[in-house]
């Protein structure tokens, strides 16, 4: 017999749950570790291992970039100048010249103007400044990032470079503590003060510092100094366009400032001008008209600068110390330019056609021996080298009144008489040209006509040639002269200067005179003497007036008939050396003494130029064109 099925109950799926373990008195559950994660993999382990590489070698980086940066910074920073030692001015002590009028002849040295504050100046002046500048000044930390990146687009853009990105404040550390030159390590070092600078004063005390020392040109620092030197007033007193001109100096000073360069000053000048408008400092009528304002006062004089450097030679050991001085001169402008145009005007002319390329010319007073003109040549821009002062040539005749005054000193006369035959000295044989010999000659008139052998004579009757060199040495003649007889004929050495000096000897009834050109000195304010020699005797007074009627005698009916002005009385005498090499004419009329060369720097000859020919026809243009 078959077993009925048993029925079967049917469970949910669910496991059961694991009896939970019961816990012993005093003993500490345990629990189930957490199932561990799934294994990374190779990619992730791989990334992992790059991450902290990379973690590793920032830090290394950092580190050393941080000590390499530091060890960079001391390189550049340990021959930075202290800046404030460097703050304190160190400057060469000032020269200005003037003429004898008060008028600006040169100035030299380092030339500062009155310390000005923001308060005693125009607004416009350092409106002016930072609007061409530097127009962030006041938004920057002493770099400007922004103005780089604006300078650095325009520069790529222009493809030259049309902008710099430096702040005002690296500009007054540049020129405060550096030098000009141009390196990545100057740069660096200007911008490490330029944080400096800034970190020690405020903006007014920089923008104040920088108006005061910024170098503008023609040896002036400082807007006071350039303000006088170019304008003749004072910075509080400049006028909009004068303003504008000064603050476009500082780009190029050299290149425009108005004495050497008026033109482009005043278009630089112009430029902050538009600047200044287009910034709102000004409307566009006010640009425009102030740029038609915009005019510059001539210079005193073109070649005024042989006379110049001739007053500075000997200032140091004349006036020792560092005080700034002011020079009143003794050159008269009027005489000065009448000089040069009158030299000019023959050297182009009549000079030209005879081969003539250089002069020289010196106006003296006979009295004191104050020089009121000197040309050194004929154009002190092509050539500094003073004639009239450094240039030694043989004298010829001119020296002549020498011989004669040693032979009056001797006991001669004017009325004696002395021989034009020809005479030999052993091999030498001196000529007298056209002259035709007459037999014999009162002096005065061998003199007039400056007869060769009858001077050879006269030396002779005055004691050689010893004492004719210590009659021109007594007189201001340093020579070197020749020992023999042909001293007679100026075979010495001389300046124009030297004999012009001498000659006044003759005008002023014998007294020597020391050729100057200081008449008034100022230190600081405060007057010093000028330190110029007395006049002294050293030819006594029928002397002089004898060696004086001589050479009136010379312009009268003499070799110098062409240096005759009708009603001025002229006296002098001609010179002219071995084939027209040099040729003078030195004299004097009335209170006034004029010395005359011309010739050639290289010694050649020129055509047929004798003393009495275009030196005598200079002087009298000169001498006419003087005052009475």
């Amino acid at each position: 017999m078959s077993r009925a099925p048993t029925a079967v109950t049917t469970r949910s799926a669910t496991p059961p749950r694991p009896a939970r373990p019961r816990a012993r008195p005093g003993v500490a559950p345990r629990t189930q570790p957490p199932a561990s994660p799934p294994a990374a993999g190779p990619a992730v382990k791989a990334r992992r291992r790059l991450a902290r590489r990379i973690a590793a070698w920032s830090l290394i980086g950092t580190v050393w970039g941080g000590l390499a940066l530091g060890l960079l910074l001391l390189l550049f920073a340990w021959d930075l100048p202290r800046p404030e030692a460097a703050l304190e001015t160190t400057r060469r002590p000032s020269v200005t010249l003037e003429a004898a009028d008060g008028r600006l002849l040169s100035t030299s040295g380092d030339l500062y103007g009155e310390t000005v504050r923001l308060r005693d100046v125009p607004i416009h002046l350092p409106t002016a400044v930072l609007v061409i500048e530097d127009r962030r000044f006041r938004d920057h930390f002493g770099l400007d990032p922004i103005g780089l990146l604006r300078a650095a687009w325009v520069n790529l853009t222009m493809g030259r470079v049309a902008q710099g990105g430096s702040t005002l404040t690296q500009q007054l550390a540049k020129n405060l503590f550096l030098t000009p030159e141009r390196s990545y390590r100057r740069k660096v070092q200007e911008a490490m003060l330029a944080l400096w600078l800034e970190s020690r004063f405020t903006k007014d005390q920089l923008l104040e510092i920088y108006l005061n020392r910024v170098y503008l040109g023609a040896g002036a620092y400082g807007v006071d100094a350039a303000a006088r030197l170019y304008f003749g007033v004072p910075a509080r007193r400049l006028a909009i366009w004068q303003s504008a001109v000064l603050a476009g100096l500082p780009r190029a000073p050299s290149r425009y400032n108005p004495r050497a360069n008026p033109v482009a000053a005043a278009e630089r000048g112009a430029e902050v001008l538009r600047a200044m408008a287009a910034t709102g400092a000004l409307t566009e009528a006010q640009a425009a008209a102030e740029a038609e304002r915009i005019a510059f006062p001539p210079r005193p004089s073109r070649d005024s600068g042989w006379f110049a450097d001739w007053v500075n030679e000997d200032l140091a050991a004349r006036f020792p110390g560092s005080a700034d001085l002011t020079l009143r001169t003794t050159l008269d402008l009027r005489v000065q330019a009448l000089v040069e145009a009158k030299l000019e005007a023959l050297l182009a002319g009549p000079g030209a056609a005879a081969d003539v390329g250089q002069g020289a010319v010196v106006v003296m007073d006979v009295a004191t021996g104050a020089v009121w003109a000197m040309a050194g040549g004929r154009d002190y821009r092509r050539s500094a080298f003073n004639r009239a002062v450094s240039a030694r040539r043989q004298p010829g005749s001119v020296f002549k009144p020498f011989v004669y005054l040693a032979a009056l000193e001797h006991g001669l006369h004017p009325e004696s008489t002395v021989s034009d035959a020809p005479i030999t000295l052993g091999r030498w044989s001196p000529g007298n040209g056209n002259w035709r010999a007459r037999g014999d000659l009162p002096l005065d008139e061998a003199f007039a006509h400056s007869v060769n052998t009858a001077a050879v004579r006269v030396l002779a009757r005055a004691g050689g040639a010893r004492e004719a060199a210590a009659v021109a040495r007594r007189l201001g003649l340093a020579g070197p002269f020749p020992k023999d007889a042909t001293i007679a004929l100026g075979t010495g050495e001389a300046s124009l200067l030297e004999l012009a000096a001498a000659y006044a000897t003759f005008a002023n009834g014998g007294m020597r005179v020391t050729p100057h050109g200081i008449g008034a000195v100022r230190a600081e304010g405060r007057a010093l003497p000028a330190g110029n020699a007395a006049p002294v005797r050293a030819v006594q007074p029928d002397d002089a007036l004898a060696i004086r009627r001589m050479m009136e005698a010379v312009v009268s009916r003499g070799s110098g008939r062409a240096a005759a002005v009708p009603g001025r009385g002229a006296a002098g005498k001609t010179g002219t050396t071995q084939d027209s090499r040099d040729a003078w004419f030195v004299g004097f009329a009335g209170g006034t003494v004029i010395g005359v060369w011309l010739g050639n720097d290289d010694a050649t000859p020129m055509d047929d130029v004798r003393g009495g020919t275009l030196p005598a026809r200079l002087f009298h243009d000169i001498l006419e064109g003087l005052p009475r």
